[in-house]
C-alpha cells in the first residue's frame, strides 16, 4: 500500500493506541501514560502514535519525553487538510504498516481516561466478536450536543443500530477495518471527513461493511475539554451532518430495508460516578436563535409561523 504520509519504517505491534492532537501539552501525557499501562497490563506488545497538527505548545515534545515504561512511542506530523481527520489518517496508516492486531484511539484531552479502558476497547476485538468498538459514556445532559441531537437518532433509525455514542472520540478499530478505511477514494479525504465528519464516517463504515455488529464498552464518564454547544460547535456541527448526509446517499440501498432497530451489545459494567456539571450560556444560545432566524426569515417560510415567531420574540420555543 503507498501511504499518503511519511512513516519511517516499525516493527510489528499487537496493538497501536493513536493520540490526535493539536496544542494539546497540558494533557497529552496523561493520556499516553495511562494508555501504556494499560497496554502493559494486557500483556501486549504495543505503539503508542502521536499525529499532531503542527502545535507550537511543545504536545509533541511532551508527548516524546512522557515515560511509558517500555512502551514504544512515536509522533508525527500528518500531511493534507488540517483537520482531525488527517490526524487519524496518519494513525490507520502507521496501524497498518505495524500490522497491528487492534487500533485504539484517544483524545488528547481526556482526562478521566483510566488503563483498563484500553482493555474494554481492544478486548471484544482480539476475542473475534467485533471489528468496532465504539464508547459508552456516563455524560451530562449537556455534554455531546450532536450526538444527542443528531447522530444518535439519526444512525439508529438509519442503520437500525442502537449505538449511543457514535462519534464519541474514543474507540476500538480490528486491523482489518482499518484496510477498509485506508481502500477508500483519495478525494474522502478533501471532504470533512477530513476535519470533524472522521468519526460518524468510521462508524457508518464499521457498521455497513465490517460484517459484524460494533459492540460498545462502557466507559464511565468522560471528562474533557468540554465545548459551549453556542460558541464552539458550528463548524463541527457543518463538518458531521454534511457527512452524514454524504453517507445516508452511499448506503441508501441500505438503510431503506431497515425495517427495524436493534440493541448492540455493552462490554463491560459502568462504574458508579458522578458526572461533571457543565455551564451553558443560555441567554447566548437564544440570542443566537433570534439571529440567526431573522437572518434567513425569507427561507424558512414552510415553516410552522407561530414556531418561528416564538423564535423570534423569545429566542426560544
Amino acid at each position: 500500500m503507498r501511504y499518503f504520509n511519511e512513516i519511517p519504517d516499525l516493527e510489528n505491534y499487537d496493538i497501536v493506541v493513536g493520540i490526535p492532537s493539536y496544542n494539546n501539552a497540558t494533557t497529552i501525557s496523561h493520556v499516553a501514560s495511562v494508555a501504556a499501562k494499560g497496554i502493559r497490563e494486557m500483556g501486549l506488545k504495543g505503539l503508542i502514535a502521536n499525529s499532531d497538527g503542527g502545535s507550537t505548545d511543545g504536545t509533541q515534545q511532551v508527548f516524546m519525553e512522557t515515560n511509558t515504561e517500555g512502551v514504544d512511542k512515536i509522533t508525527l506530523r500528518y500531511n493534507g487538510i488540517p483537520g482531525k481527520g488527517s490526524a487519524i489518517r496518519l494513525l490507520f496508516e502507521i496501524t497498518h504498516k505495524s500490522q497491528a492486531k487492534v487500533f485504539i484511539m484517544l483524545d488528547s484531552d481526556l482526562r478521566s481516561v483510566e488503563p483498563w479502558w484500553i482493555e474494554r476497547l481492544a478486548q471484544p476485538i482480539i476475542s473475534n466478536k467485533t471489528h468496532y468498538v465504539t464508547p459508552l459514556y456516563l455524560r451530562h445532559k449537556y455534554d455531546g450536543t450532536i450526538t444527542n441531537n443528531i447522530c444518535y437518532p439519526l444512525t439508529s433509525s438509519l442503520y437500525g443500530i442502537k449505538i449511543r455514542q457514535p462519534i464519541g472520540g474514543d474507540f476500538g478499530v480490528s486491523g482489518e477495518l482499518i484496510n477498509i478505511y485506508l481502500s477508500k477514494p483519495e478525494k474522502t479525504w478533501e471532504t470533512h471527513v477530513a476535519r470533524f465528519g472522521i468519526d460518524i464516517w468510521m462508524t457508518t463504515i464499521a457498521i455497513n461493511e465490517s460484517g459484524k455488529k460494533p459492540v460498545q464498552a462502557a466507559l464511565g464518564a468522560k471528562v474533557h475539554d468540554v465545548k459551549d454547544p453556542g460558541k464552539h460547535l458550528q463548524g463541527m456541527f457543518i463538518q458531521v451532518v454534511q457527512t452524514l448526509f454524504d453517507l445516508m446517499i452511499e448506503y441508501e440501498h441500505i438503510w431503506k430495508n431497515v425495517r427495524n432497530i436493534e440493541n448492540v451489545e455493552v462490554y463491560g459494567s459502568q462504574p458508579s460516578q458522578v458526572v461533571e456539571e457543565i455551564k451553558v450560556d443560555l441567554e447566548n444560545l437564544k440570542r443566537r436563535a433570534i439571529e440567526t432566524v431573522s437572518e434567513r426569515k425569507d427561507r424558512i417560510g414552510y415553516l410552522n409561523q407561530e414556531i418561528v415567531s416564538k423564535v423570534l420574540s423569545k429566542g426560544t420555543i
